[in-house]
């Protein structure tokens, strides 16, 4: 959306109340962090905020999603479906091509693998047993759910706004559209807004920007110098083969987080946390980059996170929260003692959310997508108001992109 000329916003930690303070923006973008929580809460989350905005003239709804399909895509897509009412359809297209996702024939494929032979089918969290996207959205989903495959596509926009038109004919509320490419995603954007129906566009991302361009006019703001922390959290291979390239090709002052020493008691937790934070201080001078990382980095120091929901009473989503907060704590720590920090970079959504909850950031003004699923922006309100940011999936971009997004930041700073 930033990259079509849209002014665009993130609100954080509930902010919705206080949207109106910011100013006015083109785009607001609002996370319900509703992946993991069970269908009817999510429902919930995802209604409140489209009750909260029903009075601001909205003219565009989206429903981001994740691009490997984990979460609640059917209660959620249903509430938008449910708030918004009959005259409402949703049409899904969860292609990325230059993430390297695709659709065909309803079947979802990362970089060519079927969605459940990749790292996603093993999300402790979320985990996927399914490639087949229609399938996921009919158990999830109330509503009536069609798809449209890829030579429907390829007939072109006139042909596809008429195929649109005749599924919400026969029924469905929510269409899955069949994408390979970005030439297909202009194609079906153009078709939707061709149709005239009115749509709410369910995706990661893409198909939500062309749609956007299709709809709404805009043009481009300007941007607001360079010492940057980095807290790198996720444990997943992907990120795991990004960190030791950054680690190899750029001067990083390091320390590493053990996940054992922060869960293992109050009085461990904040020696672990002492330890790291006094280190990265006193070491501030070293280098530009700094950095705190998750020890389970090294597939070797991965801990079971078992006995310690045994022993809190927590499920898998808690004791990660345990780490997560670690990591907030730690960085806020140290950009508070250190203000000649201009930025963060985090890899790892969770570590992102943690990080901003703590700072009680208002919102995220993006300014640039450096990689494809990696936003660059300055937070607004809280402890790091004025602050770059860039926050990235852990499993996002290939070898070099954690080495592209610090070389982004330290020169935009």
């Amino acid at each position: 959306m930033k990259k079509n000329g849209f002014d665009t916003l993130t609100l954080l930690n509930a902010a919705l109340d206080r949207a109106a303070s910011i100013g006015k923006c083109d785009c607001l973008i609002y996370p319900t962090e509703s992946r993991s929580v069970s269908p009817a809460e999510a429902y919930g989350r995802v209604q409140q905020a489209l009750a909260a905005l029903a009075d601001q003239g909205a003219y565009f709804y989206a429903k981001r999603i994740d691009s490997t399909l984990r979460g609640n895509l059917g209660s959620e897509t249903d509430a938008f479906l449910d708030t918004l009412g009959a005259e409402y359809i949703a049409v899904c297209v969860p292609c990325f091509p230059s993430s390297g996702r695709a659709i065909v024939g309803s079947h979802l494929l990362v970089n060519g693998v079927p969605l459940r032979r990749t790292e996603a089918a093993a999300d402790p969290k979320c985990p996927i047993t399914t490639t087949d996207a229609l399938a996921l959205f009919r158990a999830q989903s109330k509503y009536k759910v069609l798809p449209i495959h890829l030579d429907r596509v390829h007939d072109g926009v006139e042909e596809l706004a008429k195929t649109i038109a005749a599924k919400k004919q026969e029924g469905a509320r929510i269409i899955l559209v069949d994408s390979i490419s970005e030439e297909d995603l202009q194609t079906v954007a153009k078709a939707v807004a061709a149709s005239g129906i009115k749509t709410v566009s369910v995706d990661p991302g893409p198909f939500t920007a062309y749609l956007g361009k299709e709809l709404l006019p805009g043009d481009k703001p300007e941007v607001p110098g360079g010492k940057i922390l980095c807290a790198i959290g996720s444990v997943n291979g992907v990120a795991g083969t990004q960190t030791l390239l950054l680690l190899k090709e750029r001067p990083v002052t390091a320390v590493y987080l053990d996940a054992a020493a922060v869960l293992e008691s109050q009085k461990a937790r904040e020696n672990e946390l002492r330890r790291l934070t006094e280190e990265l201080i006193a070491r501030r001078e070293e280098n530009n980059i700094l950095a705190v990382i998750g020890s389970g980095i090294d597939p070797q120091k991965r801990i079971s996170f078992g006995p310690y929901m045994k022993k809190y009473g927590l499920d898998a989503e808690g004791v990660s929260g345990l780490i997560n907060d670690a990591f907030a704590e730690v960085a806020l720590t140290v950009l508070e003692a250190c203000p000649e920090i201009g930025g963060i970079y985090s890899t790892g959504g969770d570590i992102t959310a943690a990080i901003h909850s703590a700072a009680g950031t208002v919102g995220l003004r993006l300014m640039d997508e450096v990689l494809p699923l990696a936003g660059y922006g300055i937070a607004i309100g809280g402890k790091l108001a004025g602050k770059a940011f860039i926050s990235k999936g852990g499993m996002v971009g290939s070898e070099n992109a954690m080495v592209t997004c610090t070389d982004y930041l330290l020169a935009h700073l």
